[in-house]
């Protein structure tokens, strides 16, 4: 059987990275995006000099500093097309090695965490997408107790992202998070095992 790959995603505040570890844990191969771009980002990353070409004040210490290239970016997209530009085919490899480690390790499937499968219509690169989905109110106030965070940025990526009823419309499973881990850890052993039952008989 080939390897099947599936796509997670979900709002910011949504509870999608807690859901991605729940995947890992149960024996999943994960590749989580954002962890590896802070890779990118840090000292030696691959990222640092290709940035510090496009965005100077933005690499502090030999690293790119997260706040200032935010700053930078922040509703421009003139200037988040450019960061694109460098960071995507960077990710791309990796993402493609980690694919190949995990067919040749004879996984029956893999968890691709994606922030923006919508929102970059890579809706077709999956087999499967599954959604990670909470109240607005819950979002909110998840989001606005992080440490960088502040209403106006919080509005700016909001609008940025497909709306969660949107996503939650298009997915092939949701899992909720307003409820206690335990419990979201449950709808994740159980679909879990609804997806490998899906596969075997495709």
């Amino acid at each position: 059987m080939s390897l099947k790959i599936i796509g997670l995603t979900g709002s910011i505040g949504m509870g999608k990275s807690t859901v991605g570890k729940m995947f890992e844990q149960e024996g999943i191969p994960i590749y989580n995006v954002d962890a590896e771009i802070h890779k990118l980002y840090e000292v030696g990353g691959a990222a640092v000099e290709p940035l510090r070409a496009e965005f100077p004040e933005a690499i502090v210490d030999n690293r790119v500093d997260r706040p200032t290239l935010s700053k930078l970016v922040l509703g421009n997209d003139a200037a988040i097309k450019r960061l694109e530009r460098v960071v995507h085919p960077l990710v791309g490899q990796h993402r493609a090695g980690f694919l190949s480690d995990a067919a040749d390790a004879s996984n029956s499937m893999v968890v691709l965490d994606v922030p923006l499968i919508f929102e970059t219509g890579g809706e077709a690169n999956f087999d499967k997408i599954v959604v990670v989905s909470a109240p607005a109110d819950i979002q909110k106030s998840r989001v606005l107790a992080r440490d960088d965070m502040t209403e106006e940025k919080f509005l700016s990526i909001l609008e940025r992202q497909t709306p969660d009823a949107i996503k939650r419309e298009k997915a092939d499973f949701v899992i909720n998070t307003n409820c206690s881990e335990e419990d979201t850890r449950d709808q994740v052993i159980s679909l879990i095992a609804t997806l490998k039952e899906e596969f075997a008989h495709a």
